[in-house]
């Protein structure tokens, strides 16, 4: 599997002292909250959010919604579909919303935007990684990990074509490994 990474772009050594410095800001933006609700975005965002949340010692709530948008190519679709049947009850909360990239911003908008629809009191939206490019909608995230070019990621959640996820840190993948 390794053999499939062209370079590391982030080490796991890296990522963890990173994550040190988000967790204590989001702990320190939070600490008035008397519970703290976290939705993340399946399935790239469980790595980030499990090594982020440990380091987080506030009360919190944790929900997950399955959301697509890539559909196994290497590109956004343009579309992003709401997987679950039933969405987490956010009404009144304030929502820490996580996920693993902020690619063409599409998926942070629509969720952030179907958050607050259902209620929520408000969105703040935390990422591993953003890339540095234009994006389709326009979006930022509240807290960033990484700022990166806009090349094709995996490991440390980012997947291609379901593979890679558990790789612990965020490697370019070779091109030749991509399927055109």
């Amino acid at each position: 599997m390794d053999n499939d990474i062209e370079r590391i772009l982030v080490a796991e050594e890296v990522i963890e002292k990173r994550l040190d410095v988000i967790a204590a800001r989001i702990t320190e933006d939070f600490r008035h909250e008397e519970t703290l609700q976290v939705v993340a975005i399946l399935k790239g965002a469980l790595v980030f959010m499990a090594d982020l949340l440990r380091r987080v010692p506030l009360k919190l709530e944790i929900e997950c919604l399955n959301v697509a948008s890539y559909h196994g190519g290497t590109e956004s679709s343009g579309q992003v579909d709401f997987l679950d049947q039933k969405l987490p009850d956010v009404k009144g909360h304030t929502i820490l919303l996580l996920d693993d990239i902020l690619d063409t911003g599409r998926t942070l908008q629509a969720v952030s935007a179907k958050l607050m629809e259902m209620g929520a009191k408000e969105v703040k939206t935390a990422v591993l990684l953003s890339k540095d490019k234009v994006r389709a909608a326009e979006v930022e995230a509240d807290y960033t990990a990484f700022e990166i070019a806009d090349e094709f990621v995996v490991g440390y959640g980012l997947d291609y074509d379901g593979k890679y996820r558990n790789l612990p840190y965020v490697g370019v993948l070779d091109s030749k490994v991509i399927k055109s």
